[in-house]
This record gives structure tokens, sequence and C-alpha cells, in this order.
């Protein structure tokens, strides 16, 4: 049997026994002297998480929504009895609805009655199975510490360790496990959508770190939505723009964490747009070295990559994402919604991260793009009334869904950049080192580093002239850049191909369209001249396309952004004058 039909048994057993109950404490005494109940939980503990009978039922969307759920069941034993009664009300909500009214007034009284606090395995322990219950202590202590005392629900650990004789030489292996979850959600705070409320009620409260252009148009609805559901929420407001992608930045989260005295398995939300992904994760990543979190996207880039990547990071000493953490959220949520109060521009740049998934990784993705064209950004992703049609609508969904599904199938497989072969790296080999530079909007960078990449590979004979064309084109119809005259400033691009080659290991391992569209190879050999070359052809190649291949508003100043090229001057000139 595995743990979704225990899980299934579970929640209809507790079910009659409330039904049949008198009363809160009457309930609880029957489910302490219950032992097929008993069993089932410790069953249920014991199972391993993953099995065959799982696997062949993944594509199944309830069991995709039953899963993480059994995650922070199978850790539950010592936690609050909140949290358990909490995934009860989930699981009834999946799998058996009828159970649904009265696990939910269970887990009311749980929480009101002062039982909560008091974790399950003392709950347990004081009916007559509790020596049994000991002695399952014991075993779990020496056989699944996970199960007993986890840090938190979200990650497992294993590792092996060999000696000489005289422990003189050691040797260990050590693998971690990391469980995270991706939805695609409509409308996440209206007060009828359970996702946060699932988490955060048990946990009694929501800390919660929020872009400041974010909180302007959504506090209210945010506050609205814990309010309905009795949680108390802490906003903690940041700017988070690019040039605020600091150490210093990432510092005050971490203060705010200690004046919160966040737990380590109490996941931070965080809801805002790429930047704020980035530092926002590497806060976690830092706070008492293992912070979970949860992103709310409330852009394009967030929401489809910078989200759900396990690469939180800030900037520093005039390059992009030099100082970093791998540390992947617990749940990424993508809600179009949110793209309704952004400005054109921001969504505009946003796509590039869509196209590079749909240039080296996915085709279908890649006609999508061709069939919808700029109106996807123009409605907003079908947020905009007047261009709301259904055809849109469901496009709009498709494509994030696809987007982020190509993502983490290529992110996901090498978590700790363990080899460099990373098709979602396609634009990001030379954009990091000119896109503070040239003030450049992150999308922009990546479009021209897009454009680049598929016209060296084009220029060695991987990739024929069709699909180049169609390449460059859909770039260029997305009204992104193809091309920025800094591409002329030779050592900044050579400095930059030589600091990436660092960051890969001692490879240049350039991502680029191999074959056709849809499929990646990797450049490695690019001498200085070559790149030169390269780009003086790729100058000419584009100028036969619109605006000679610039871009509509390519610059941060052009949405209301502050120009990092001009605050990275300034920082450059206090170094000059301190020296």
């Amino acid at each position: 049997m595995n743990q979704i039909s225990l899980a299934s048994d579970l929640v209809r057993s507790i079910s009659m026994l409330i039904e049949n109950g008198s009363d809160f404490l009457s309930s609880w005494t029957r489910v302490r002297q219950d032992e097929a109940i008993i069993n089932l939980i410790t069953n249920i503990i014991q199972t391993p998480f993953h099995d065959s009978a799982i696997d062949n039922l993944a594509l199944e969307k309830d069991i995709l929504r039953v899963l993480p759920v059994l995650r922070r069941l199978r850790a539950c034993y010592s936690q609050p009895v909140t949290i358990f009664t909490g995934c009860l009300v989930e699981l009834a909500d999946i799998l058996e609805p009828s159970c649904y009214n009265s696990l939910v007034h269970f887990n009311e009284q749980t929480l009101t009655n002062g039982q909560g606090a008091n974790s399950l395995s003392k709950v347990l322990a004081d009916g007559p199975f509790g020596a049994e219950l000991i002695a399952l202590s014991d075993l779990l202590e020496r056989t699944n510490p996970h199960a007993l005392f986890p840090t938190s629900s979200y990650r497992e650990s294993t590792g092996s360790v060999i000696s000489e004789s005289d422990d003189q030489t050691v040797e260990a292996v050590m693998s971690h496990h990391t469980f995270t979850s991706i939805r695609i959600e409509e409308d996440i705070f209206n007060a009828h959508n359970k996702t946060l409320r699932n988490i955060y009620s048990p946990l009694g409260r929501c800390i919660c770190l929020i872009d400041s252009n974010v909180e302007l148009h959504y506090r209210k609805k945010i506050e609205s939505y814990f309010n309905a559901h009795h949680i108390p929420v802490y906003l903690n407001v940041y700017r988070a723009m690019e040039v605020d992608k600091t150490l210093p930045v990432v510092e005050r989260m971490l203060n705010d964490f200690k004046q919160h005295a966040v737990a380590r398995n109490e996941p931070v939300l965080i809801i805002g747009g790429g930047v704020l992904a980035d530092i926002g994760g590497l806060a976690c990543a830092l706070f008492n070295r293992n912070t979970p979190y949860i992103m709310i996207g409330s852009s394009i880039v967030s929401a489809i990559d910078a989200g759900p990547s396990p690469r939180t990071c800030c900037d520093g000493l005039g390059y992009k994402n030099l100082s970093g953490a791998y540390h992947a959220p617990v749940l990424t949520i993508a809600d179009r919604l949110f793209f309704e109060t952004l400005e054109i521009g921001w969504l505009r740049h946003g796509v590039a991260e869509i196209i590079k998934m749909a240039v080296v990784k996915d085709y279908d993705l890649f006609q999508q793009l061709e069939s919808v064209g700029p109106d996807l950004f123009h409605s907003k992703f079908a947020t905009i009334e007047s261009n709301n049609s259904e055809y849109l609508r469901e496009m709009a969904n498709k494509i994030l869904g696809g987007a982020m599904r190509s993502y983490v199938e290529a992110e996901y497989d090498n978590l700790f950049e363990t080899h460099q072969c990373r098709p979602h790296a396609y634009g990001h080999t030379w954009s990091p080192g000119f896109e503070l530079q040239a003030g450049l909007l992150h999308g922009h960078a990546v479009s021209i580093g897009m454009g680049l990449g598929a016209f060296l590979s084009h220029k060695i004979g991987w990739l024929d002239e069709s699909s180049l064309l169609r390449i460059l084109q859909l770039i260029s119809d997305f009204e992104l850049s193809l091309w920025h005259d800094i591409l002329l400033d030779e050592e900044l691009l050579w400095n930059a191909q030589r600091s990436i080659i660092d960051k890969r290991g001692g490879n240049l391992v350039a991502p680029v369209p191999k074959d056709e569209i849809g499929k990646c190879g990797y450049i490695n050999e690019l001498s200085k001249t070559q790149l030169r070359e390269g780009i003086l052809d790729y100058q000419i190649a584009c100028k036969n396309f619109t605006r000679n291949g610039v871009g509509i508003e390519p610059y941060c100043k052009d949405v209301g952004l502050e120009d990092p090229s001009e605050v990275l001057a300034e920082s450059h000139g206090k170094c000059k004058q301190r020296r």
C-alpha cells in the first residue's frame, strides 16, 4: 500500500470518529485509543515517500497536489499537532471531499483549544499506545531521524563515510534532496484560494518580504486574504530595483528575520519581481543557513525564471550575480493577474526569459510564441479587459506553464551547477559583463546575448540560416534588442568572457541553439579574434531588422528604474577617491 492510500484511509477513519464523537476532547480521545489510526499514522511516517506506485500516478493532477502535503505529514510527528490536523484538511479537500467539513471543524478547534501547541507525539503518547510510540521514537532516532526531528519538511540528506583502519584518511559522500512545488495559479489572494491558508494557518502567522511596487497595488488585498483566514501577516517592504541588489540590502533582510524570530521550519513568503527573488532567496539561504521560502512572482522574470531558480544572488564589483547561494523555494506560484499593473516595458523584457527556453529547449513553446506574437505582452498576458480574449487567456497560461516546465527541467536536474551543460544559461554568457555598464533591462541584455549566440552557432555551421532568421525575427517581433553598441567595446566583451569562464569552472560552455530550434549545443572554444569578428558580422546582420536591431524601451531608465550604469560609475568614482 502506498502513502496516498494510507493517507486516504487516515482521513476517512479520523473523520468517522469525529462525526460520531460528542465534542472536541472526546474526538481526540477516540483518535488516541484507535489502534487502526495509530497504525496508519506510524505507517505513513515509515513508508518511503516516493515509490513506483506514486511515480506511475504522477501525471494525475490530484496526485501532484497530494505529494507536498504528504511531505509535511511525514515530518509532523514531533511538530505541533496543528501541522497534523492542517494536513488532514488539505488531504480531505483533495482525496475525500465528503470528510472536509468535519476535519475543518476539528482543525479549527485544535487551533483554538490550546491542544495545538503540543507535539503530535506527545498528544498520542497520552493514549493506551504510549509504550509502542516511545519504541517508534527510539526506532526513528536510529533509522529515520528526518521523520522524528526534522529541521524542516522540505529537505532530507544522507551520507556515507569510509576510512582507513587508523582513521588517518577519510572519504565521504553526501547527498541531498530538496522538495519543491511549482503552481500556475489564478487570483492567489482570493479568499476562496486555500493554497497559502493551508500552509500558514497551522504556523499561526506569515512573515513576508514584499516589493514596494507590489505593496503599493496589492497591500489591501493581501492583508484581507490573511485576515479572512485569521492569520497574522507581517509585511516587510523593500524597494527592489537592480541597484538594490546588494549585500547591505540582504543584511537588512537578515535583521528583519531576526526581529521576527523566523524558525527554520517556517517558510518566508516573498512577493515580488526578479530582484526580490534573488536577494530575498539569498537572505533565506543565509539565515540559520537554511530557511525555507515561498516565491510568488509578480513579474515574468520572477514567475518563470528567477522565482523557481535555486540560484539566489546579489551583484557586486560591477558584475551581475557575483555572490550567492543555491537555495530553491519550497513553492513557486505564478499568477498572471499580477501582470495587469506592470508597465508594458517590464513585461516585454520579461518575455526574453520565455524565448530563451523556447529556442534551446522547447520547439512547441517557440511555435506558440510565434503564433501569439507581441499581443502576449501588449495584452499584459490577457489581463487587460479590451484584449482579454479566450484564445489569449489560453495561450498566456499555456506559455507560462510551458516556460516554467522547461526551465525547471533544466535547472533542477543540476541543482548546484555541478556541470555546465545548462541550456537555461542561453543568452547569459556575455550579457552579465555588459548589462549594468549599458544600463540595459535584464531581458534586453539577454536577448542581445541570445541573438549573438545564435549567430555564432550559425557561423560555425551548427545552425542553418532559416532557423537563425526565425530566432532573430522572433526576438525582433517581441520588440526586444538584438544589438547595442556596447558590443563594440572589445576589452569589455573579452573580460566578460574571461569572467564567465572563471564562473563556469574553466570552460566557456556557451549554450546556443544547435541543429534545430529547441535543441542546445555548447561553444567552448572562442578566441578573442573570433569573438570580435563574430560581433562585427553580427552587427551587419542586425541592420536587416526593424530599428537596426535595437529594442523598444531597452534601458532601465525607460521604464522608470534607476540607471545601473550611473550607479556603477558613481561607485567606481568613490573607489578612485579612496585610493
